[in-house]
């Protein structure tokens, strides 16, 4: 909270990153703990966007494209109407999906295919607003920003990835079982790990739903475990609502994102579109941070 007069510095102010260094080869190390942060850990959505302007030109390809096509050899074995049986989903999205899986190829161009974090748009990626990120955003979103996928496993923000829709809870049956959990096994958990590894990141922020998580082995995590958990005001009451819980995961990611933020104990800071630090605890698979809005701070906007 704010005190009554009381001025709030700006969040690049608040949290201002440090000075780029250049490094010789014996301080390789000593700079991989110094930018050490926090890895954020996001869903993906259903709704997808291929056609508005490209916030960056630069991109990467995904890390685990190997399993996906072994993935795609599943589906692409599926009718549309076993889609969209498998799915739940209408004829007309099970048409545009089989469609999808026929045209999939794994040599991904920005011809074919986008950056993710540009590709996904849902109620995340509103809060998230990664189409307005600066190209230093985008560097500091790369190397500490994941997002959790059933096709791709594990996606960084600025991996090219082609349209798709499947759904991390899909019972898929595989020769690994038969669900994509199973297929999946620990295999993002490890990607996950090397990320850590790579980034000398500490902390792992789950700001993904319970679907996608559950393809994450938290005790093999080899880092911290922090769940922020958002409540609004209903009938008097504080409760998780879907569509705002939603948003406000993508509001902290963001927040995590332009205010470079490295230690967790600066996620109590968010304050973003009126949600406010309430306290902690500790949870089955570690802390847990919560944060409530009361009605009357919710824009008739949002």
């Amino acid at each position: 909270m704010i005190a009554k007069g009381e001025r709030r510095l700006p969040l690049s102010q608040q949290f201002s990153p440090p000075p780029a260094q250049f490094a010789t080869v014996d301080e390789v190390t000593h700079l991989l703990l110094q930018d050490a942060a926090m890895l954020t850990i996001i869903s993906p959505a259903k709704t997808l966007d291929y056609t508005s302007p490209l916030a960056t030109q630069r991109y990467t390809q995904p890390q685990m494209l190997a399993q996906a096509e072994t993935l795609m050899q599943t589906v692409r074995t599926l009718t549309p109407a076993q889609l969209g049986s498998l799915m739940k989903i209408s004829d007309k999205l099970a048409g545009l999906n089989a469609a999808r899986f026929t045209e999939w190829q794994p040599r991904f161009t920005p011809e074919n295919a986008r950056q993710a974090i540009l590709a996904f748009k849902g109620d995340v990626y509103t809060g998230l607003q990664a189409e307005t990120f600066s190209e230093q955003d985008f560097d500091f979103a790369q190397r500490h920003l994941c997002m959790l996928s059933g096709l791709y496993g594990v996606l960084r923000p600025l991996d090219l990835m082609m349209p798709y829709r499947l759904e991390m809870g899909t019972r898929l049956h595989t020769p690994y079982g038969n669900d994509l959990y199973a297929f999946w096994g620990d295999s993002i958990t490890r990607q996950l790990n090397q990320q850590l590894q790579q980034q000398g990141d500490r902390v792992v922020v789950n700001l993904a739903s319970d679907e996608y998580f559950k393809a994450v082995r938290p005790a093999a995590l080899e880092g911290e475990l922090i769940k922020p958990i958002f409540m609004d005001e209903k009938n008097g009451s504080m409760k998780v609502i879907s569509f705002y819980a939603k948003k406000a995961r993508g509001l902290m990611s963001r927040f995590i994102i332009q205010a470079r933020l490295r230690d967790p104990e600066q996620l109590k800071a968010f304050d973003l579109e009126g949600y406010a630090f309430a306290g902690e605890t500790q949870g089955r698979q570690g802390r847990e941070l919560l944060f409530t809005r009361r009605h009357s701070a919710i824009s008739p906007a949002l």
